[in-house]
């Protein structure tokens, strides 16, 4: 059966809460059970990992399948292994303690997961860093996490070069990937010397793994939010906040398998290896929680890439037989509007994934017309909610396509008013989750953990509605709500309706100020390559869509995609100066 043929009449085989029943059931693989965490009752998975340490012994299971590519560097598990271990007894030799901060500030290289689950392993909370940052701004995390040791990259080392001495809690600084460099500060050194190239992982001894004690709520990572105003915040995520997400991953193909009338999956490891074009970078949570950490569970291959481009995209997939891309919204349509792309044989995709943004109501249609063998798939998260909450794909994605999906069986969802009232269903307000793979708090930052948590909720200042059937829908951000002389306008709805042009490629609405109504909605827009649009032509294709006070006063043309930050989120201060 085609997974994306039209719906058969006999769809669904049950509803969303008899999926979720048979799913969780005692016996099942996503069987789910009651703990008590930090006092609150909370579900969580019953075959889960309890530790990203037992992760890791999972996937050095799989010892000679392919794992990491990186350009022409092919990593096997177990090279990646040897690798990992080798890094935690450095670490360990060198005095690092179990709650010790390393940080890691390198682009998307076969270095990066080792140096994560090395530190792992040695017991350290791994604080993965912005590689996108100034050196200001790396020097920051570094100090605010009080981290003791970081591994770089040569551009990484080359922004840090004049704040160094600015961090003096850092005692060794490993450079990777540039074994030639010399640095003037007596704490650099070269992590290729100890470790050689990634084509001779496999060689390396067999160490045992460090006898340090992790446990599921210990602290494992640190993860600064995009700080898109005033300084990122350091999200402390536990070892079971990780471990949640990872497992997480296969819950909504198996919902919509059950939702089809097909048999549940009975083991992580039932469907051959997969291959996931990894484009979004590994210092995000999607990155690292969720698409790493779900790859070594289930032994798939991981194709790296250390920066977006669709052309490059577009030869992975063929070169290496890519089963699965993902990102924002934005990355699927470039792939889709690409010149090119027909050139390329991408027959072997089985699922685009995305998420981080809006996206378009029209997006599930074009994946489908356009790869009729893929399932597209969205969902929303945040880096304190370690990655994905909701989600959902396949036939529930098609008929509920401007939602991001359902809860996820270990959180709850809630929408409040500014009293922290629930709200009836379908009205918007303030969304609240909690769950399993909510963090605990901000490090060394009691205040603002204060205002963010209520009895294990936690605040996501996204504005939102749950309709009757339990699926998300978010309209804006908070800080981002349009107040036109009293009339709301959310961002979600206009951009929806600017993108349901067949030109638009990106869009987003930002107010601008008006003496006396307070302020206006403004758009600023990218089309796609080769197309043509007037100001005037996309208003008029905004006006039977949209009430008069929501029209934009004035539409920008931006010659490029929309700038971003790390967690696909528009950078809508940048744009509101170009007006």
């Amino acid at each position: 059966m085609e997974r994306n043929s039209r719906m058969s009449a006999s769809w669904p085989a049950c509803t969303v809460a008899q999926a979720h029943s048979v799913l969780t059931a005692p016996g099942g693989l996503f069987e789910t059970e009651q703990r008590t965490i930090r006092g609150i009752p909370t579900t969580v998975w019953t075959n889960a990992p309890d530790t990203l340490g037992e992760v890791f012994v999972v996937a050095r299971s799989h010892r000679a399948r392919p794992f990491l590519v990186f350009e022409d560097e092919r990593v096997s598990y177990q090279g990646f292994a040897r690798a990992a271990v080798a890094v935690a007894h450095i670490l360990a030799g060198g005095g690092v303690r179990p709650g010790d901060r390393v940080a890691i500030a390198m682009a998307n290289v076969p270095q990066w997961p080792v140096v994560f689950y090395g530190a792992v392993l040695a017991g350290a909370i791994v604080v993965p860093l912005n590689a996108w940052w100034t050196g200001p701004e790396l020097a920051y995390a570094l100090n605010d996490s009080a981290a003791t040791v970081a591994f770089v990259d040569r551009e990484r080392l080359d922004r840090l070069h004049d704040v160094l001495p600015s961090c003096p809690t850092l005692r060794r600084i490993y450079l990777t990937r540039d074994p030639g460099r010399v640095s003037s500060d007596p704490r650099v050194g070269s992590l290729d010397v100890v470790l050689g190239c990634s084509w001779e992982w496999e060689e390396l001894p067999y160490l045992p793994i460090p006898d340090t004690r992790l446990t599921p709520e210990g602290e494992a990572t640190i993860f600064y939010t995009s700080g898109t105003t005033g300084k990122p915040k350091g999200a402390i995520g536990t070892h079971r906040n990780a471990c949640t997400v990872a497992f997480a991953a296969g819950f909504a193909p198996a919902r919509s398998a059950v939702r089809r009338g097909d048999s549940p999956p009975s083991t992580v490891s039932e469907a051959p290896p997969k291959c996931v074009l990894m484009s979004v970078p590994l210092f995000h949570v999607t990155g690292s929680l969720v698409l790493l950490n779900t790859a070594m569970l289930a032994g798939d291959r991981i194709v790296l890439m250390p920066g977006w481009d669709p052309g490059e995209a577009l030869t992975l997939i063929e070169r290496e037989r890519c089963t699965s891309i993902g990102g924002v919204p934005t990355i699927a349509w470039q792939l889709l509007e690409h010149p090119d792309r027909t050139r390329f044989d991408l027959s072997s995709l089985e699922s685009v994934n995305y998420g981080g943004a809006p996206a378009a109501a029209t997006l599930v249609d074009r994946i489908i017309d356009t790869w009729p063998h893929a399932v597209p798939a969205q969902g929303w998260g945040m880096t304190e909610t370690s990655g994905t909450f909701t989600s959902h794909g396949d036939q529930d994605y098609r008929t509920h396509p401007t939602s991001c999906g359902l809860a996820l069986p270990t959180g709850e969802m809630r929408v409040v008013d500014d009293a922290g009232q629930m709200l009836q269903t379908g009205r918007v307000g303030e969304l609240w989750v909690r769950g399993a793979n909510v963090i605990r708090g901000y490090w060394n930052n009691p205040g603002d953990t204060a205002a963010a948590f209520t009895d294990g909720w936690m605040r996501t200042g996204d504005l939102a509605r749950i309709d009757h059937n339990g699926y998300l829908h978010i309209v804006d951000r908070i800080k981002d709500i349009i107040i036109r002389g009293g009339e709301n306008i959310y961002s979600a709805e206009i951009e929806a309706a600017l993108h349901a042009h067949p030109a638009v490629l990106d869009a987003a609405l930002i107010g601008i100020p008006h003496p006396t109504l307070g302020e206006e909605p403004a758009a600023v827009v990218h089309l796609i390559p080769g197309t043509q649009l007037t100001e005037t032509e996309l208003r008029t294709h905004l006006a039977p869509r949209l009430a008069k006070f929501k029209i934009p006063v004035r539409i920008l043309f931006h010659p490029h995609i929309l700038p971003r930050n790390p967690n696909g989120k528009i950078l809508k201060p940048a744009l509101r100066e170009m007006f």
